[in-house]
């Protein structure tokens, strides 16, 4: 778990990772509604170098972004229950980097292979902390995660913890 103060933390953070991210990932984010979802992914559109700006893809599923690498920002809130095929899977394909809220609502198309986020609003301590929880997507034997060294760090993170499940 990685706690975050602020908004300007939880920018920051994002674009750490935004900075070290691979072609061709893709990484979902969880949480409530007004969790930060899209904050964060602002972040990243930073460390991509992306000059636009960012915002809730909500009534456009999808919003597309060019910078050092291409970023497909997914809103996958509006797609409970559909069963078209959308053709997110030419995008999940490309060497940019997907991003995708609301994940749960087409679980069954997104690959395996994902760094997945949960962004937790901790609403006793006046919404000033949001933890993360960063884990790598695998479905295997045991608890389904790997434990590899966790090279990206957010502001004020503690040193003496140099290992995270992911």
């Amino acid at each position: 778990m990685i706690n975050l103060k602020n908004e300007a933390e939880m920018i920051a953070f994002g674009k750490r990772i935004g900075e070290t991210i691979f072609p061709h990932s893709i990484i979902t984010l969880t949480g409530d509604l007004g969790a930060g979802k899209t904050t964060f992914t602002k972040g990243i559109g930073q460390g991509l170098e992306i000059k636009k700006i960012i915002n809730s893809p909500t009534f456009t599923i999808v919003k597309v972004y060019s910078g050092r690498m291409t970023l497909y920002h997914f809103d996958a809130y509006r797609l409970e229950g559909a069963d078209d095929d959308l053709g997110f899977e030419e995008m999940f394909e490309d060497d940019g980097l997907c991003v995708i809220e609301w994940p749960q609502f087409i679980e069954d198309i997104i690959p395996e292979e994902r760094l997945e986020i949960e962004i937790i609003k901790n609403e006793f301590l006046h919404k000033t902390t949001v933890p993360l929880l960063v884990s790598r997507h695998e479905k295997k034997k045991g608890n389904g995660f790997s434990t590899i060294p966790f090279a990206m760090s957010p502001p004020g993170f503690e040193p003496g913890t140099p290992r995270l499940k992911v």
